[in-house]
């Protein structure tokens, strides 16, 4: 049998794939871990909720005063039930009551009390908001809400009472109200009253709570197989994402790299071309005839020659610049780059250096074999090192990381449902 803390760890691995379903796996560890039902008061300060709680379950188990006295969540078990009573809203201007109220309303519920005082009238724009999302939660996962008008022995008369309730229902339409007066509840039983107790309408609360309870066990192996399933399907639709994004990125850097691999064979080829033709069609080589001193400050054969060779040589670099450039291949790597000149940190430069005067080297360097895969070889090296091919590189391993880690959300969403 898996433990609470390795669930909470299974949790954390969900979550962290699926952040927008940590309060799901919050409340699909309370379904799994408690088996008593909660049922929670909610509703404004000042209200009747404490008070009415204490009706419910007949004794003063719950802080009762003129002031804001529930502070904080607070609880009380009876009779197999888990009694929560929440912090007020809006008793509190730094929302912290709020928060604690709709996390009681939200995480630990499976029947919610929505208390408004029958004094108020209609209900504000905060309280109809709450009801309607609690409805839809209730349509969602068959937690109940039983609103409760309280309060109603502080109303002139059953005409306004009855003008309340129109008004509620004209903006929760079929909302059923249960009617109470804690007061009228405790006067009839200290004075052995049997019309005011059946009047004060809480022995009518009673019952509805009562056939709510009876629920609870199918409403909960309703919503933790709701949440399972909706959790299971979100990770299967997330690995299947994250698949397909996979799949697109390797299929861009397989493609990125044919591209580049035909391109720059295609350039070498042309060019490895051009020089051959361009050596064939030499006569002599002057070029290996060294200058003489007196040749210092003259124009000979030879150094016109070697600058044939220099312009053949960087038209050539040039042309296969341009594809690098095309591919994001131009700056070397920052650990091999020198700090004396920056014109010196190229691709091309390292790769190809800086001149050529001879005719032999461009046969080396283009016209041979050997040569022209070195430059492929080369240029392949430092196009795979540039910042696009290293930045796609990350991506592909964040995405594997991120399959791994939805995976693992696979697995832990096991031990959920070996507990369902």
């Amino acid at each position: 049998m898996e433990s609470s803390k390795t669930r909470e760890q299974a949790a954390h691995d969900i979550a962290s794939v699926l952040p927008g379903r940590t309060h799901d796996l919050a409340r699909l560890r309370i379904l799994i871990d408690d088996s008593e039902p909660v049922v929670t008061v909610v509703g404004k300060y000042n209200h009747g909720k404490s008070s009415l709680l204490n009706e419910l379950l007949g004794r003063d188990a719950f802080a009762v005063s003129d002031w804001r006295e529930t502070v904080r969540l607070s609880d009380s078990v009876h009779q197999g039930v888990r009694w929560l009573d929440a912090p007020g809203l809006d008793a509190d201007v730094g929302t912290a009551d709020d928060r604690e109220a709709l996390r009681a309303a939200w995480l630990k519920s499976d029947i919610r009390l929505f208390v408004h005082a029958a004094k108020e009238g209609e209900l504000d724009a905060k309280e109809l908001k709450l009801l309607t999302e609690l409805d839809a939660d209730r349509a969602r996962t068959g937690r109940q809400t039983l609103f409760v008008l309280s309060q109603v022995d502080q109303v002139a008369d059953d005409a306004a009472l009855r003008s309340v309730g129109d008004a509620i229902d004209r903006q929760m339409p079929g909302l059923t109200l249960n009617a109470v007066s804690s007061v009228r509840h405790r006067k009839g039983l200290e004075g052995g009253k049997p019309l005011l107790l059946e009047k004060s309408g809480i022995p009518a609360l009673h019952a509805a709570l009562h056939a709510e309870l009876a629920r609870v066990p199918h409403a909960r192996a309703h919503e933790t197989a709701l949440l399972i399933r909706e959790i299971d399907a979100e990770l299967q639709l997330l690995r299947a994402a994250q698949q397909t994004s996979l799949d697109l990125l390797r299929c861009t850097q397989r493609q990125q790299r044919l591209d580049f691999d035909r391109g720059l064979a295609t350039v070498i080829e042309k060019v490895a071309g051009d020089i051959d033709a361009m050596l064939n069609a030499l006569a002599t080589d002057h070029a290996i005839v060294l200058d003489s001193a007196k040749d210092a400050y003259m124009i000979t054969a030879g150094k016109l020659e070697r600058a044939h060779v220099q312009i053949a040589y960087s038209r050539a670099c040039i042309e296969i610049d341009a594809v690098l450039t095309a591919h994001g291949v131009m700056g070397l790597p920052t650990q091999q780059q020198v700090a004396a000149s920056s014109s010196f940190n190229s691709v091309m430069i390292a790769v190809m250096g800086v001149s050529v005067k001879f005719r032999k080297d461009l046969r080396r360097m283009f016209c041979e074999a050997s040569g022209r895969e070195r430059m492929q070889r080369e240029f392949t090296h430092y196009y795979e090192l540039s910042a696009d091919r290293k930045a796609l590189a990350a991506q592909i391993a964040d995405t594997q990381a991120a399959i791994a880690a939805s995976e693992q959300a696979a697995a832990a969403m096991r031990l959920f449902e070996a507990r369902a």
